[in-house]
């Protein structure tokens, strides 16, 4: 059953699984995805005592904006306030938290600016400081990110209101070529993607990322101290698929003076982008470990 928790900004809706004393995890999901992600993942980690969240993403599922006119951004800053806010609202103390794509993201930035209530991060699929209007971008990767200059385009951001599970099932496919996923498991996860500020979340987030919009001005203190890229104050752990056709592996490689805490990156052979839903298992094991040992 969602449960709901309010912020300055959001309601955001979220699962809760575990021993109501057990220790904290926080878990992120990406784009275009949703909780779901993880949930071959929750029960390991439940089953060695944690409770487990899993807040949808502003611009999906259950969450909503509390004014209806504040702005739809999906930038960094943003993503990254809202698990701040998420781990305050809820007053989640030395907390894991384990991030996918825009969850990673997400626990960089709070890990970055926000390290007081994490105690370690695992972050999937995503590098730090790999994007942005100055960010090198070598040819391949410009090609693997054909879709944020998709959505530049009108057409692209009309694909994003109109046929964005056509879009999404593309995007499944061809940065996860060796996975095989089932009808009922990418229906559950588009029903996310339902949410009506989904499309301009999504805009937006691709456009403030190369600096081609301004963003929401609420974060612009946050995005400021973005911009120099800012070293994450907390253990860090990185799980990179190795058939990743969205987000290459080498965005997260030679990283490591971005990490001056306890830092660790593992690559998944065979795996493509979506590490949750093609290694479950490795996944669990690898959160557990490093949150053990940290």
């Amino acid at each position: 059953m969602t449960e709901f928790v309010a912020t300055a900004v959001l309601d955001i809706g979220y699962e809760v699984a575990g021993p109501i004393d057990g220790p904290a995890a926080v878990a992120v999901h990406g784009w275009p995805d949703d909780v779901h992600c993880w949930d071959e993942v929750v029960p390991l980690l439940v089953a060695e005592g944690y409770r487990v969240y899993r807040p949808h993403l502003r611009g999906f599922g259950a969450t909503r904006f509390r004014a209806p006119d504040r702005p739809r951004s999906g930038q960094a800053g943003a993503l990254g306030t809202d698990l701040r806010d998420f781990l305050d609202a809820l007053d989640l103390e030395d907390v894991v938290v384990a991030g996918h794509d825009w969850g990673a993201r997400a626990g960089y930035v709070a890990g970055a600016l926000f390290p007081e209530r994490v105690r370690c991060l695992v972050a999937m699929s995503a590098g730090h400081g790999a994007s942005g209007p100055d960010a090198p971008l070598p040819y391949p990767l410009a090609h693997a990110y054909w879709y944020e200059w998709f959505v530049a385009t009108g057409r692209g951001q009309a694909t994003m209101r109109d046929d964005r599970r056509g879009f999404s099932r593309y995007l499944w496919e061809s940065w996860s070529p060796g996975w095989r996923f089932s009808d009922a498991e990418f229906d559950q996860a588009a029903r996310a993607w339902d949410n009506d500020d989904w499309p301009d979340i999504t805009v937006s987030a691709y456009l403030h990322r190369w600096g081609e919009h301004p963003g929401d001005p609420a974060y612009a203190d946050t995005e400021k101290r973005l911009a120099d890229v800012p070293a994450v104050q907390v253990p860090t752990l990185v799980l990179h698929g190795a058939e990743d056709g969205d987000n290459l592996p080498s965005t997260s490689e030679g990283k490591d003076e971005l990490f001056p805490r306890l830092y660790q990156r593992v690559e998944l052979e065979g795996v493509g982008h979506f590490v949750p839903r093609e290694a479950p298992a490795r996944t669990a094991r690898e959160i557990l470990r490093w949150s053990a040992d940290n």
